[in-house]
């Protein structure tokens, strides 16, 4: 029987079997596209996305074929400087189209031992107290322990499942593509500027290979938005709005997005989970969609191979809707705002003029630029500041933090090195920094530290903590110094103990 049979081989799909293979799980990746997309819709990764990358040794790869870029509180069309003093050692995000990054994450997932299939599409399933039964187009059959819908906001699993996907319909639809533009590239630089200072979904602007990438408000919402809109109706839409359609043809690919915003009510039903666009769509305003899918990926695969290794404590795996249901709502609401901020109206104008005035307070800027880089991302794991927040990456005596974490398992950061995670130790590492001064080095990341790196401060989360319990996405399960107080904590995340 395989372990996990995933739906879909996206950035989110690909996530989550390279995190299953860490732990060894038997994963199958199921794609019904026979060759890779050439879509770009996902333009890059925020801050969040760049940590767990570095955490799996991924960083690297990235940086290595795409640039970087520091757009603080990039909010409804909004752009401000990056703020001073954002809690990360990372500030900064990374321009990787979406090809780029499955490409990448595609590799990653095949070195671990993933079994990708494409061209095979999930039509049902049924599961039982065992597994899941899977039926593919083609009449073959697959069994699984779980069953993970990555397969996009049309999901198939999603449907089959029955879960609910509440929300608001799309009322405006905007079409995206890559192609060739004829017209002198100033022209169009002069033409763009002067219509986005009155509609800020407009743009035609240089991409990979030779062609632009061009985002143009539709006429309407499309009855059948799964197709494709064609090249005339581009041009159509240029001239409505530019005067002119820039001569483009030899399109690479063309597509429309609108601005609907739903969420599915449950991420887990029995042995089946959603993740990614499956569970959660929304307008691409932010460019949170791709993030907050892998993000998905990443606070899921570690749950779900605990529960194929029988690890799991008892509710480990219910953590995942209970975590990532809240942060994916709060995508939704700030995606809502800033279509409204992209508005052309009166309203929305002089409510984006208010914003932007706003946003020159540090103190507004820094949570914006937080909320859509989800540094700021907190789960309610029932402990006090700053349990339930990612750990920033550190400089420890071993080397930095995140290069410690690369093999997805828990870890016990402990500079009093009076405590022992005896018990644990096939699922957690333990690590004893204790050193006169701290803070000294502290900051670590690829070469990018922030202020907070270099000011002598304490290196850990809370500045504080004798101790932190860190699980393997990253996030903060306890602090404290207390061995009996963290023989409570333990359990709760990594299980029973052995021997």
């Amino acid at each position: 029987m395989i372990d996990v049979i995933v739906a879909g081989g996206g950035p989110t799909g690909l996530m989550l079997a390279a995190e299953l293979r860490l732990a060894a799980v038997r994963v199958v990746v199921l794609e019904k596209l026979t060759e890779p997309t050439l879509q770009s819709r996902g333009q890059g990764l925020h801050t969040r996305s760049v940590e767990v990358m570095d955490q799996r040794g991924l960083l690297e790869r990235f940086l290595a074929v795409s640039g970087t870029f520091r757009v603080g509180g990039h909010f409804g069309g909004i752009t401000k400087p990056w703020p001073e003093g954002l809690d990360t050692a990372h500030p900064y995000g990374v321009a990787s189209p979406q090809p780029v990054t499955e490409r990448l994450l595609n590799d990653r997932a095949l070195e671990l031992g993933a079994d990708l299939r494409r061209g095979c599409e999930l039509v049902r399933f049924s599961q039982d107290e065992e597994g899941v039964d899977v039926e593919l187009a083609d009449g073959s059959r697959l069994r699984a322990r779980y069953l993970v819908g990555c397969d996009g906001g049309r999901s198939t699993v999603r449907k089959l499942l029955g879960v609910g996907f509440p929300g608001e319909p799309a009322t405006v639809e905007t079409l995206l593509g890559e192609m060739e533009v004829a017209a002198d590239p100033a022209e169009v630089a002069s033409v763009v500027e002067d219509v986005r200072r009155t509609e800020l979904r407009f743009g035609v602007a240089p991409a990979e290979g030779g062609v632009c990438r061009v985002v143009v408000p539709a006429d309407g919402v499309a009855e059948d938005r799964a197709a494709a809109p064609t090249l005339e109706d581009f041009k159509r839409q240029l001239r409505a709005y530019a005067g002119t359609d820039f001569g483009v043809h030899s399109p690479r690919w063309l597509s429309r997005f609108g601005d609907a915003t739903r969420q599915a009510e449950r991420y887990r039903v029995g042995r089946v989970l959603l993740a990614g666009d499956a569970a959660h769509i929304h307008p691409p305003t932010g460019g949170q969609g791709l993030n907050l899918g892998v993000q998905d990926a990443f606070n899921l695969g570690w749950k779900l191979a605990a529960a194929v290794n029988g690890w799991a404590p008892e509710g480990l795996l219910d953590t995942y809707h209970a975590e990532r249901h809240p942060v994916g709502a709060s995508v939704l609401d700030n995606t809502r705002a800033q279509i409204t901020l992209l508005g052309s109206d009166p309203g929305a104008t002089a409510l984006r003029g208010l914003f932007s005035k706003l946003m020159d307070f540090d103190e507004v800027n820094r949570y914006v630029t937080g909320m859509i880089t989800a540094v700021d991302v907190r789960y309610d794991l029932g402990g006090p500041e700053p349990v339930g927040r990612r750990m920033r990456d550190v400089e420890l005596k071993q080397g930095r933090l995140y290069a410690l974490m690369r093999e997805g398992r828990g870890l016990l950061l402990d500079r009093t090195g009076a405590l022992s995670v005896a018990g644990w130790t096939d699922r957690v590492d333990h690590v004893v920094d204790v050193r006169d001064t701290f803070g000294a080095g502290s900051g670590g990341g690829s070469g990018t530290g922030d202020a907070a790196g270099t000011t002598g401060a304490q290196p850990y989360a809370d500045g504080d903590a004798p101790a932190v319990l860190l699980r393997p996405d990253g996030h903060i399960a306890w602090v404290g110094k207390d061995q009996q107080d963290l023989l409570t904590h333990l359990p709760r995340w990594f299980g029973a103990p052995t021997g």
